[in-house]
């Protein structure tokens, strides 16, 4: 895979050794993201941050990896806030602000819409999510928060058993993560959910085809080895109404006493965060939040080092960040 000067659009551009590429830059990563110290590599780069659609987490997370790096980082949210509100097409925007920027990354509420946008951009475009359609820097940050959690516990990814539960037909995350464990070997993948939101035909082809063998169910039942418990929010936004969504809402609970039930003493907990913590959705509860197997906010840590990758990748600085290190002057709680 060609990083240097490329559009990431879709984790299908991926291959197991292009994974491992962002892998071990994000390693090299870690050092700047904990405030070590400091790199000022892309002094003077500046990336178009533009989400529009609702983010605090994925947004923060680029404009945060690109100020590690030393860049800065202008912002458009909201579609209401923008131009397209007035008409112009995702080409012409395109067009204008990549004559403004180094490197964009854009979250749309349209599935394809970024790949659409791309073509009218001059510079590399980083997809933060289309619809319900792809987010691959999450399935990216998810597949390395789940090698670094196996390798904690002495597994690894091939042979490895992940269940996926809730809504798994508008949860892009598991789409795009399910494409990206189709790499890998004997995956076991049990998927859980309403059968009204079950994981789409097209992803279920797709890890059959690799080999790997899944089991669908329509509710959480019984024990499971999972290694891997990846937890999901009902998707409201995507549903034609507030009131069809509701009927989802909380039907997949997980506590301490449903966690110690059904999954083993080592399972990894995860979220794409966030997690709806009202009373009648409460996917997590809040008595997980000392299990030391709940791994949603080292995600989140993930993600910065992940997306720190990614951009060094893309403008072709991966091999001269330590060259412009300086010291951390500020207190850094350790």
């Amino acid at each position: 895979m060609k990083f240097e000067g490329s559009h990431i659009l879709s984790v299908n551009q991926f291959n197991r050794d292009a994974i491992e590429t962002v892998f071990s830059i994000a390693n090299q990563m870690l050092p700047y993201a904990k405030r070590q110290k400091r790199t000022t590599v892309l002094d003077g780069a500046i990336l178009g941050n533009l989400f529009f659609e609702p983010s605090t987490r994925t947004r923060v997370s680029f404009g945060s990896a690109f100020n590690l790096l030393g860049g800065d980082v202008r912002e458009t949210t909201g579609m209401s806030n923008s131009a397209l509100a007035k008409g112009e097409s995702l080409y012409d925007t395109a067009r204008v602000l990549s004559g403004y920027s180094d490197i964009i990354a854009m979250r749309h509420p349209d599935s394809g819409s970024v790949a659409e946008f791309a073509d009218g951009s001059r510079v590399p475009v980083i997809n933060g999510g289309d619809g319900s359609n792809e987010h691959p820097t999450q399935a990216l940050l998810d597949l390395y928060t789940i090698q670094k959690e196996l390798t904690y516990h002495g597994g690894n990814i091939d042979g490895m058993h992940i269940a996926m539960i809730g809504d798994l037909k508008h949860g892009r995350t598991v789409h795009s993560l399910s494409k990206l464990l189709c790499l890998f070997k004997n995956v076991r993948f049990t998927l859980i959910s309403p059968k009204e939101l079950a994981m789409p035909a097209a992803i279920i082809d797709a890890i059959d085809q690799a080999g790997h063998h899944y089991t669908i169910s329509e509710q959480l039942e019984g024990y499971l080895d999972a290694d891997i418990c990846y937890q999901t929010r009902i998707q409201e936004e995507r549903f034609p109404s507030q009131q069809e969504a509701n009927l989802y809402r909380g039907k997949f609970r997980l506590n301490q006493l449903i966690y110690t039930k059904h999954f083993q003493s080592k399972t990894v907990i995860m979220h794409p965060l966030p997690r709806d913590s009202r009373a009648e959705a409460n996917e997590l509860d809040n008595d997980l939040n000392l299990n030391p197997n709940l791994a949603i906010f080292r995600q989140t840590d993930n993600g910065i080092l992940v997306r720190m990758a990614l951009f060094a990748l893309t403008l072709g600085v991966h091999d001269i960040v330590h060259k412009f290190d300086r010291d951390v002057h500020w207190h850094v709680k350790s």
